[in-house]
């Protein structure tokens, strides 16, 4: 029975059409796959296998320098992301919010974590009671959504990614600073030495900050 052929490798050039050559390579190395939600994608086997290197590569190298893991959960009340308003008015078009559970309106609507810095500094404040409980480094490896844009693209800006988040906490500036610097330096060795890519460390401008 006669039928449409499918073609087995790539249908474009990447010189010719980028977009659509990206889109069939990722499906036809079996990487990702798409869902009915928009910007939100399935990590096949293949491409999760990677995220678990990247995971490893990373957490060995920051658990040398004495960072801890931990989890803060997804949920994050409203109360909290107000509470720094720069922090609210940066991420108020990319915030998700849960407002009824089942047929029932919450009280207070809670967002789904677009980062953690609020809900875990809520807790940070309980735990450092003075300099003696000083450096707090933690990390945690989680998954974060940002809904706020047009154009959707597989492992480059999705609507929900996989990430991980260190938030430390330091006696001086000065212990801040080179923490910074150790972990940036530690990002870039990474992707130098274990995944031969090129970063270029800088500092973010305005419009790159959260």
């Amino acid at each position: 029975m006669a039928g449409k052929k499918e073609t087995v490798g790539l249908s474009v050039k990447k010189s010719e059409d980028v977009s659509t050559w990206y889109t069939e390579l990722i499906q036809k190395a079996g990487l990702a796959d798409y869902t009915d939600v928009s910007g939100c994608i399935v990590f096949r086997p293949y491409a999760y296998a990677i995220w678990e290197k990247i995971v490893k590569a990373v957490d060995d190298r920051i658990k040398g320098m004495g960072v801890k893991n931990a989890y803060f959960p997804l949920l994050i009340p409203e109360k909290l992301l107000k509470k720094e308003q720069a922090h609210v008015k940066g991420f108020s078009p990319e915030v998700a919010w849960v407002t009824h559970a089942g047929d029932s309106k919450l009280d207070e609507r809670l967002a789904i974590r677009p980062t953690s810095e609020t809900i875990m500094y809520e807790n940070y404040r309980n735990w450092i009671r003075s300099w003696r409980d000083l450096p707090l480094k933690i990390n945690q490896w989680n998954n974060v959504v940002r809904w706020e844009f047009k154009h959707p693209v597989p492992f480059l800006r999705t609507r929900e990614f996989l990430w991980n988040e260190g938030h430390t906490v330091f006696a001086t500036k000065e212990e801040a600073e080179k923490e910074c610097l150790d972990i940036l330096n530690m990002y870039d060795n990474v992707l130098k030495e274990y995944f031969a890519l090129y970063g270029i460390k800088g500092k973010k401008t305005e419009k790159e900050k959260f």
